[in-house]
């Protein structure tokens, strides 16, 4: 019965990533802010998350990791992006009683500074400004089908707009994690974004389809510490394949070290980060996690997360 739930489940995402164009399409796709990684312990590792995804922030890489969330946890984190844009985002993870299950709401925001009014008359200026974002609400739910085997999903509404010109739409995420035992080793897929087509100013434009799979596994490990390395694979809608592979290094659960590569990405490269829990009760605690990654000629992007698990 489990081969049967696990096959039935792979050949749902499988023909969806078969759709997808297999020749790059970079800047003819939208909503292309949904492909930004909110989480500063993914992006340290490379962004190789897709089997190693335990928390709150699961709901961004692989909702079937949401299960992992046993009591409650708030995430927040906050992205600076070139050009002097940010990504702001927040999510509540939450297990009722009066169901199985772990639920999630989310929220995630790209925004910058509202800008000058200009014309060919009045370059410096008209006076007046206006403003260009996107924002997206969330709500996910995932549980375990047995004892190995998880399966989530993520529901999005999503708004984009520019100065008077707005667009709204939806998008849908559904994963499956499965994990076999020895060295903790997991088995992950993902699709992301699946959607319609917006049209913005007139201009169609397809959703930023993506599809992932992905394995993570306890390298070396000892009683007061272990190396957790992951890898995967991906096929963007717009863009070439591409892998991601990262490390993390624990330290009795308390300090954590992280390092990780982006393979053949337009400009994300080496990836490097560090993460902070500290106790704050008896079942309690919060954690800091920061990541720095290398955008090349777009130097570099800093991420820093903050999770309350109480």
């Amino acid at each position: 019965m489990k081969r049967i739930v696990i096959l039935a489940l792979v050949a749902l995402l499988l023909p969806a990533a078969a759709n997808a164009d297999f020749f790059e399409k970079v800047g003819t796709f939208g909503a292309q802010f949904l492909e930004i990684g909110t989480s500063a312990r993914a992006t340290a590792m490379g962004s190789a998350y897709t089997a190693v995804a335990d928390d709150a922030s699961s709901v961004f890489w692989n909702p079937a990791g949401l299960v992992e969330v046993r009591g409650n946890e708030f995430f927040i984190s906050q992205v600076e992006w070139p050009a002097d844009m940010n990504l702001s985002s927040a999510i509540l993870a939450f297990n009722p009683s009066i169901m199985p299950g772990t639920f999630a709401l989310s929220v995630r925001s790209l925004w910058l500074d509202p800008m000058l009014v200009r014309t060919s008359y009045l370059p410096e200026g008209t006076g007046e400004t206006f403003d260009a974002g996107s924002v997206g609400f969330g709500f996910s739910y995932s549980r375990f089908w047995t004892d190995k085997f998880s399966a989530g999903f993520t529901l999005n509404y999503l708004h984009m707009g520019l100065a008077e010109e707005a667009v709204n739409t939806g998008s849908f995420d559904f994963g499956v994690l499965y994990r076999i035992g020895p060295r903790n080793l997991r088995l992950g897929m993902v699709i992301q974004n699946l959607g319609g087509k917006i049209t913005f100013d007139e201009l169609p434009a397809k959703m930023p389809t993506n599809f992932k799979i992905g394995v993570s596994f306890h390298a070396f490990e000892t009683d007061n510490s272990k190396l957790l390395a992951s890898a995967e694979f991906q096929h963007p809608s717009d863009n070439a394949e591409r892998a991601n592979f990262g490390v993390e290094w624990n330290v009795r659960e308390q300090l954590f070290a992280r390092l990780g590569y982006n393979l053949n990405y337009d400009t994300d490269a080496l990836a490097w980060g560090f993460g902070v829990a500290m106790n704050t009760g008896r079942v309690s605690k919060v954690l800091f996690d920061y990541s720095m990654v290398d955008m090349t000629a777009l130097h570099y992007v800093h991420r820093l997360s903050v999770t309350f698990v109480y």
